[in-house]
Parts: structure tokens; sequence; C-alpha cells
């Protein structure tokens, strides 16, 4: 996979001025308008991932590359990418509309966790389509955005976080309410978050992150100095689901990333994945999906 872009990167590709607080203590955030671009004169953007977040309203008939999925916008929609998943917006030439703010973690600090969210985890939902309605509720969001990242007011850093969560929340209301029902946290839901974190923080897979270290539950529950057993019934009451199934969801995941979206061959991300035998891959990936990793690269 294709080291992620960085800050840094991002402005060089676009050929714009880096702006100073790039590496500013407080973090970094700024806003964009989408330039309209005639067919055939734009050059398809990679498919990689970003070592910052995205918040964009896009207004056209367009595709969203992420992940493992592709999804079309008929008209208008509110996408949200984080570090930890690589995108394209296919098409660009259709977009009539397009308005987005990039920001890194650190513009957050000690103003809340965002990877508690679900549009900024790898298992949620990133793409949501707007009513006609909605749209001007979210383009006046971006133009209060623009006016205050343009004033002279002390605290205006306060304010755009602020309205980085009206977008935010504005999403999480379009999906069902069961999905955010906030629970007091008892021992198993931390144990299966932390669990969830170390499981995270073996991707992406890159040229300087080559290979995953933690596989299997036992390796998981060394790591966090737990009872193998103990973590099994934590993630278990947690999350509904075992702990070598969401190991295996999450390995299938970027398994299908990697085949899809780089150049490593098969034997390479069976390597990468931790897999001490390329067949042993293969017959991972054709229990889960159905078919072989070679023909799956080809459809």
């Amino acid at each position: 996979m294709e080291k992620s872009e960085s800050l840094e990167e991002f402005y060089k590709r676009k050929a714009i001025w880096m702006p100073e607080n790039l590496r500013n203590e407080i973090g970094h955030f700024n806003l964009f308008r989408h330039e309209t671009v005639e067919p055939g004169k734009t050059k398809q953007p990679p498919y990689r991932r970003r070592d910052f977040y995205k918040i964009m309203l896009v207004v056209g008939n367009i595709e969203m590359q992420y992940a493992d999925k592709v999804v079309t916008i008929e008209k208008q929609a509110l996408f949200f990418s984080n570090p930890l998943i690589p995108y394209r917006c296919a098409n660009l030439e259709n977009i009539r509309e397009g308005v987005y703010c990039i920001f890194n973690h650190q513009f957050f600090h000690q103003f809340g966790d965002l990877r508690q969210y679900s549009v900024f985890q790898p298992t949620g939902e990133h793409v949501f389509e707007l009513a006609d309605e909605q749209v001007p509720q979210i383009r006046h969001i971006y133009e209060r955005m623009f006016e205050e990242i343009n004033s002279e007011y002390i605290h205006k850093y306060d304010m755009l976080r602020n309205l980085v969560f009206e977008l935010l929340h504005i999403a999480m209301k379009l999906q069902p309410t069961s999905t955010f029902d906030r629970q007091s946290m008892n021992a198993s839901q931390r144990i299966s978050t932390i669990f969830m974190e170390l499981l995270e923080r073996q991707f992406p897979i890159e040229e300087d992150h080559p290979r995953v270290s933690l596989r299997s539950p036992s390796d998981f529950a060394k790591q966090l100095n737990v009872h193998v057993n103990h973590l099994n019934r934590a993630v278990k009451e947690a999350t509904g689901k075992t702990t070598s199934q969401l190991i295996a969801d999450r390995f299938l995941q970027e398994s299908k990333i990697m085949l899809k979206h780089s150049q490593w061959n098969v034997s390479e991300i069976a390597y990468a994945l931790g897999f001490t035998e390329v067949t042993h891959f293969n017959n991972f990936f054709k229990k889960m999906v159905g078919t072989s990793p070679g023909k799956f690269r080809n459809n």
C-alpha cells in the first residue's frame, strides 16, 4: 500500500501555499472550495490514506471509493474521512459544488476524541446522502467557517472546532438512534475498547510498517495483560461478537483494500497480514469471501 499522504504532501499536490499553522501547537485546520474542472482535464486523485481528517460537502453525481466500498452519490452528500481509511473521489468533473475542511488530530487535543464517533471509525458509515432541504444548512456551516478562519477573533479556532462538531452531529442524526446509545462504560467495555484500538493501530500496512504483530486472541490478551478467556468474555459482552471474529473481519477488510488498491502481490499481502504460508491466506480469504484473492483482485 502506498504510504499515507501527509499535510505537506497535500499542499504540494494542490500546488498551493502551505500555511504557517501547519506545525502550530494548536494543530492544523483549513478550508477549501472545490474548483470546477472540465471533462478530461483533471488527473485522477490517488487512492490512498491521508494522515489528516476531512469533511466534505459535495453536490454532483460522483463515486466515493473508500476502504473496500464504492458509494455512488446521486445528488449531494456529506463525506467524512480519517487517517485509517484510504479513499478517492472519482468523476471529479461531475462535481457542481464542493467545499471541505481538513484538520489533524492535534487540532482537537483536549477538545474531545474524534475516534469515539462512528463517522471516523473504520467500520462506521462515511457517506451521508443529503435531502435538498438539508444542503443550505450544511452550506451555511461552511460559510461560517470561512468567516471565522478569516477573522481576527482570538478564539476563532474554538469556534471552528464547534462548527466541525455541528457537521459531525448532523451526520450522526441521519443514522439509527440505537447505534449511538451512550451507556456508562463498564469493565468489559473498557477492555473491548482497548482491544479494538490495538487492532486498529496495526493498520495501515505500509512500506515502513510492513507486518502486523498481533493476530490471535492470545496475542492481544498478552498485550493487555489479561487472561485470554477474560478478554473473550469482555469482547463478546461488549460487542456481541467473538474476539476471533472481529480480528478476522478486520484482517479481511485490510486484505480487500490491499488487493484492490496496492501493487503488492498475494504472497506479499499474506506475509504482511502475518500468514506463514500463502495457502493459509488463500484458504482464509476463500472461506470468508467465497472466491480466491486472485479472482477478487481481477473482478
